[in-house]
């Protein structure tokens, strides 16, 4: 088959073996948080179960049929914490029904897989490239602090389930009849996982914190510590042939009502989710992923995986990173990591049942911290008024309200503040072409006489109108035509009039990668806002020094010649 490069079998074999290792903990943990909000005995190994059957189905058939070569898929947090919700409310709803929770779930996975096959049926993966940073930074850093809140209840040894209100309300309550084993277990996960990497990177802290709790806990009094319990083993039966299922007495009209929107909220935070991820995958392997073949294969892997009770997911960046570090290149990886975690499933199911939950907690919670941007935090007040307004509104309806919902408002605001500057640059007296186009080809006036000792030797980057969230897709791209032969670049920003908190960003990490090359790169810089924000970000002086950044072409060619010929 084409995804089969017989040049990388041994390295696509071993950075999905990596990738399935890395994954095994994260799809236990991931999967009983989805059945976290759940009152009853077997609720643990119900959702482990359903964790792995994710993982596995969803992680094969997204490599066979997706549009991005390195990247693993299975169980993340934002589709966990939409399908807590939609699990708890399913159990409520029904008056405890485990048919009606384990129904209501693979249908929404089903739905959520038929529509993330529409939307890459009709195209839409191209859009994803519009959502503003600061949206994604207040949505993700909001699904960091659910997962988290989430999992302090489990930590000392209680359950706890609800709206946010509610368990920030209980927190108080839980922790005063803690379980001090649990808490110990817990935060020793958390201490290996975040100092056994100082050891040695090779081995995944993640399951080398699982290991070594679970075997701790055999050896110490655990009562009134929770453990997963025993989990089915075998192959993976369809929800309608299950023996945990009776479709006798369901209300079918409700729950295909209940699975509709979930599933339909599932498809589009899991297609961000992957596409993101897959932009990660590119930077990587130096390739280009197909949004919409990539939507598509996602959607296949849900559908499935939905049949067979497991949990929905999408494209997993810590797993893909781990994938493309270990060697892997190609779908054989993707398939390999899905093949070890079916394994396990079949043959190591009864070994599971000994982990307690709160070491799991204590997985999540480094989980939902690696979530939360801190990086956007810290630069609120540097950043532009109007992106930190977006990204704490966004935060805050994520965490409080709803994870769609917050997409939504942050998309509409983003836009209206957009159109506000972008009024006020036409009112300026700057040109719609200047406003939409970046132009790396034709020389500007004041570059033919550059002196030919100079312009041989270095790679002008002309850029053309603001760098924001609806530009830095085509920034990106321009700036990843740069020659890798390139020792220096020229930057220059004389028509760029205007950049928000996405193309500030974008733009560090296009110097950072050129310098992280071997190249020096230069900036000539006129307008002030672009100015002020490289300046306020630490842009210049931390990236860029400041005797790199000049204000005019002609000064910069100056320096240029000093500088050769010396």
């Amino acid at each position: 088959m084409k995804f089969i490069a017989t040049n990388n079998i041994k390295g696509d074999l071993f950075g999905g073996v990596t990738a399935g290792i890395v994954a095994l903990p994260l799809a236990l943990a991931f999967g009983i948080q989805a059945f976290s909000g759940i009152n009853d005995p077997s609720a643990a190994s119900m959702g482990a179960y359903a964790g792995l059957v994710g993982a596995t189905l969803l992680g094969f058939f997204a490599a066979l049929f997706g549009g991005t070569h390195s990247q693993i898929s299975g169980p993340t947090g934002p589709m966990t914490v939409i399908t807590a919700t939609l699990v708890s409310g399913a159990f409520a709803s029904s008056g405890g029904s485990i048919s009606a929770v384990l129904v209501s779930m693979a249908l929404a996975a089903v739905f959520c897989g038929l529509f993330q096959i529409l939307f890459g049926l009709i195209k839409l993966g191209k859009y994803v490239r519009y959502i503003p940073y600061p949206v994604l930074s207040g949505f993700m850093s909001g699904i960091g602090v659910i997962i988290i809140l989430q999992q302090l209840y489990p930590l000392v040894g209680q359950s706890g389930s609800g709206s946010m209100i509610d368990l920030l309300v209980g927190v108080p309550e839980a922790f005063g009849s803690l379980s001090l084993t649990a808490l110990l277990l817990g935060l020793g996960t958390v201490a290996i996982i975040y100092l056994f990497p100082l050891i040695t990177k090779k081995v995944p802290s993640t399951l080398v914190a699982l290991l070594v709790m679970t075997v701790v806990s055999l050896f110490i009094d655990m009562e009134g510590v929770p453990t997963i319990g025993k989990i089915p083993s075998g192959l993976p039966l369809p929800f309608f042939a299950s023996d945990k299922v009776s479709l006798v007495g369901l209300d079918w009209g409700t729950i295909l009502k209940a699975a509709i929107i979930p599933g339909l909220t599932l498809a589009g935070l899991g297609s961000i989710d992957t596409l993101l991820t897959s932009v990660v995958a590119d930077n990587i392997t130096k390739t280009k992923h197909n949004s919409n073949r990539e939507l598509i294969g996602q959607g296949i892997g849900n559908a499935v995986a939905g049949l067979f009770c497991g949990l929905p997911g999408a494209g997993a960046t810590m797993r893909t990173v781990v994938n493309v570090k270990s060697g892997g290149r190609t779908q054989l990886s993707g398939m390999t990591h899905a093949l070890l975690l079916l394994a396990i499933l079949l043959g190591l199911g009864s070994l599971v049942q000994y982990v307690p939950l709160s070491v799991l907690a204590g997985i999540l919670i480094t989980v939902g911290w690696g979530i939360i941007d801190f990086k956007g935090f810290r630069d609120l007040p540097k950043i532009p008024r109007a992106d930190a307004v977006v990204l704490i509104v966004v935060f805050l309806v994520t965490v409080f309200v709803d994870l769609l919902t917050a997409v939504g408002i942050g998309m509409v605001i983003a836009c209206v503040l957009f159109m506000k500057r972008a009024s006020d640059l036409v009112e300026g007296g700057y040109s719609s072409q200047e406003m939409t186009n970046f132009d790396k080809e034709s020389p500007w006036d004041d570059e033919h006489g550059m002196p030919d000792t100079v312009a041989h030797k270095i790679y002008i980057q002309r850029l053309n109108g603001p760098i924001f969230f609806g530009t830095i897709n085509k920034f990106k791209q321009v700036m990843s035509d740069v020659p890798s032969d390139a020792k220096i670049v020229i930057i220059r920003m004389r028509l760029v009039s205007f950049m928000d908190q996405s193309g500030l960003y974008a733009m560090e990490e296009a110097i950072k990668d050129l310098q992280s090359r071997g190249t020096q790169v230069l900036m000539t810089i006129i307008q002030p806002q672009p100015m002020y924000m490289l300046t306020k970000m630490n842009l210049i002086p931390e990236v860029i020094p400041e005797d790199h950044t000049f204000k005019t072409f002609e000064d910069c060619t100056e320096y240029l010649r000093n500088q050769l010929e010396k």
